[in-house]
């Protein structure tokens, strides 16, 4: 064992975080805490993890249920290819490997959404295998401890991380190192003001030693983020005593995919005018934009929007299909929506639960 690891063995026995998947007996449990912290804060991923453990306790009950419903829990924990992965993945384990997870990095490597990070934190400490494993925080660590001048998210400095990740993985406790690391980075050595005078490796750490911690990891440029304009419309008709909204299905695959949404499309220029063109472009059906409702801003991983919302009214009727349906206003919390749709529909909704608005 190195003395790296030794140190920080120590340190995690003592100031480890206590998590609700950490000790979990299953190993989907450690699944699905994974799939749910990539690119998401441990105190974000909490809640969202209790409530699906205790709405889908097993991979078998996973995999039974809609796409709909697993959306519907995990909106607003964003990226939600992670939740349609995961349904894949549940549904794949049924079928093919009797509802248990596999207990090795190359066949976890083969299910939907589990990349390499995954299969080594999975394998770790589901399964106690000698498994590294290279999240954003373990990155940062190492990049600071060894001093890491290429970028670390280049083809070299990940090939280079990752070599370090192997060669300092104490064996017979990948699962709690592994975890250590984790928990190091998000407590102590964080990516602005580092507490370097309390941590368990402020010896080892080579970029503390020159006095550029703060300046490791060394990473890529990033790209100018784009920015788009969008128009929604909100179509509102009464059906016998109710009221309902139009609502429109994504594809399942892409951005926030299988969700549902209000009509929506780019436009330039004055955003009242370019919606009746958007609509028809991306729908074939025609409006007229009336009130508006405000708008709505989001950023995004690779672009930020803004989207001006309106009221308004078809010039025909409408034909339901798998993709384009008339919800009624009180039901429209049961349709997973990403942000933006969710604040759209939240100014129409009904102020009394369970209740149209007449």
């Amino acid at each position: 064992m190195t003395r790296i690891a030794a140190k920080l063995l120590r340190w995690y026995r003592r100031h480890g975080r206590g998590l609700p998947w950490r000790g979990h007996p299953d190993a989907y449990a450690v699944w699905v805490s994974e799939i749910m912290l990539q690119q998401t804060r441990v105190e974000t991923v909490v809640p969202y993890f209790e409530r699906w453990m205790k709405r889908f306790p097993s991979v078998k009950v996973l995999a039974d249920a809609s796409e709909q419903s697993v959306l519907t829990l995990w909106e607003g924990l964003g990226y939600y290819s992670r939740a349609r992965n995961l349904h894949k993945a549940a549904r794949l384990l049924v079928d093919e490997y009797g509802g248990e997870l596999p207990r090795s990095v190359e066949a976890l490597r083969k299910l939907p959404g589990i990349g390499r990070y995954s299969a080594g934190a999975i394998a770790s400490m589901a399964f106690g295998l000698d498994a590294p494993a290279l999240d954003g925080n373990i990155r940062r660590v190492y990049a600071r401890l060894f001093n890491l001048e290429v970028p670390a998210d280049s083809t070299e400095g990940k090939k280079i991380l990752w070599g370090l990740a192997a060669e300092h993985l104490p064996k017979g406790k990948a699962g709690d190192f592994n975890q250590a690391l984790m928990d190091l980075g998000a407590t102590l050595c964080l990516p602005k003001k580092p507490r370097c005078a309390e941590c368990p490796l402020a010896e080892e750490c080579l970029a503390r030693r020159l006095g550029v911690q703060e300046a490791r990891p060394v990473l890529k440029p990033k790209a100018e983020t784009p920015y788009h304009v969008h128009a929604a419309i909100v179509l509102v008709a009464k059906i016998g005593n109710s009221r309902y909204a139009l609502l429109s299905k994504r594809p399942s695959r892409g951005l926030l995919g299988g969700m549902w949404e209000f009509p929506n499309g780019r436009v330039e220029g004055d955003p009242a005018r370019g919606l009746t063109k958007a609509i028809k472009s991306g729908y074939g059906f025609s409006v007229r934009a009336g009130e508006a409702l405000g708008v709505v801003r989001h950023a995004y991983t690779h672009f930020r929007v803004a989207v001006h919302v309106f009221r308004g009214e078809l010039t025909l009727p409408v034909r339901e299909t798998e993709t384009l349906k008339w919800v009624k206003l009180s039901e429209l919390g049961k349709y997973p929506m990403g942000k933006i749709d969710r604040q759209i529909s939240e100014k129409i909704m009904p102020k009394h639960k369970g209740h149209d608005r007449k």
